[in-house]
């Protein structure tokens, strides 16, 4: 797996080509630490397991091993359009 390294871009850039119309705000937080907020109509009348499960489905890859470029998530803002 060849990763940016510009994480930050490299999440929204995932998440933007996963989710449909949507668009997302990385902001890192420290020690592979990140906020997420995505918007998206996508997310219309999803529940917020199901929403989140979108996002994480987008960047599961970043986040496995001991050496992944994200350890958490410390915060993910959904909004719909």
């Amino acid at each position: 797996m060849e990763i940016s390294s510009d994480i930050s871009s490299e999440i929204k850039q995932r998440i933007e080509q996963a989710i449909e119309n949507s668009k997302a705000e990385v902001l890192h937080g420290g020690n592979r630490h990140y906020t997420l907020t995505v918007s998206s109509n996508t997310f219309d009348g999803l529940t917020q397991v199901k929403q989140h499960q979108l996002v994480y489905a987008a960047i599961t890859d970043l986040m496995a091993g001991n050496d992944a470029p994200i350890h958490a998530i410390d915060q993910m803002n959904i909004q719909t359009s």
